[in-house]
């Protein structure tokens, strides 16, 4: 026969291990917030009207508070889906906003791609905007732009050509900041900063109808830094 203080001590024990399995199983369903906060993407995700190209995470490269003055270049950033098992030439350019666009719509005179170039130089070749897909596959798909050579064969230090490409079937292209060849916004109508975007018409040669987006800005990734004079305020406060 055990004990008075035998059994209180296996009584105790007991008890503890009830609570740690109540513990154990208060936790086993719940997931704690930070688990599934997803980090902010301020690109734009999109598709043709007939669904054979996804646009995914398009925004304008973010540089600073003060972003692109009216005249100059601005980088954007996308990536672009080829859904068809055929061929498939884009041709990206830029007009003015339709109406209902808002005062923070600028356009550019032309969208290239090259190596970047800061300030609103002139390129060498006059913008495009005619030269557009037809609403038909093309009957010749050789005759399109070389897939393996669409943003990388401008030689370095060469103006940005007109934003035409072709993209292999069922494959991408992707323009992302620090690429050498980067697509680009050329001549903005105004200026071009946080809180604004760019309006852009994207024409695919598998879809008659043309997609119409505004890119946004893109949302730094880390904070602005203080300047003296913002220190300075913060130390006078105290």
């Amino acid at each position: 026969m055990r004990s008075l203080g035998t059994r209180r001590v296996a009584q105790a024990a007991g008890a503890a291990m009830v609570a740690v399995i109540a513990l154990g199983g208060c936790s086993a369903g719940q997931v704690a917030e930070t688990a599934i906060l997803k980090a902010p993407i301020s690109g734009l995700d999109t598709q043709s009207p007939d669904g054979t190209l996804l646009v995914r995470n398009l925004q304008v490269v973010y540089n600073s508070p003060e972003g692109y003055p009216a005249g100059g270049n601005a980088p954007i950033q996308v990536s672009l889906f080829n859904q068809t098992e055929q061929p498939m030439t884009v041709l990206i350019s830029s007009r003015p906003p339709a109406e209902g666009g808002g005062e923070t719509a600028v356009s550019a005179r032309q969208v290239g791609v090259g190596p970047l170039r800061a300030g609103g130089a002139e390129p060498s070749e006059p913008a495009e905007p005619s030269a557009e897909p037809s609403g038909a596959p093309s009957a010749d798909p050789s005759a399109a732009p070389d897939p393996s050579a669409s943003a990388s064969a401008a030689p370095a230090g060469s103006a940005a050509q007109p934003a035409r490409f072709t993209i292999a079937p069922l494959s991408s292209q992707t323009f992302l900041p620090g690429d050498t060849e980067m697509l680009q916004a050329i001549g903005l109508s105004g200026r071009l900063a946080p809180g604004y975007s760019l309006a852009l018409t994207i024409e695919v040669s598998t879809s008659a109808t043309p997609l119409e987006v505004l890119a946004p800005f893109a949302i730094p990734t880390s904070p602005a830094s203080r300047g003296p004079a913002a220190e300075g305020e913060g130390e006078g406060g105290h």
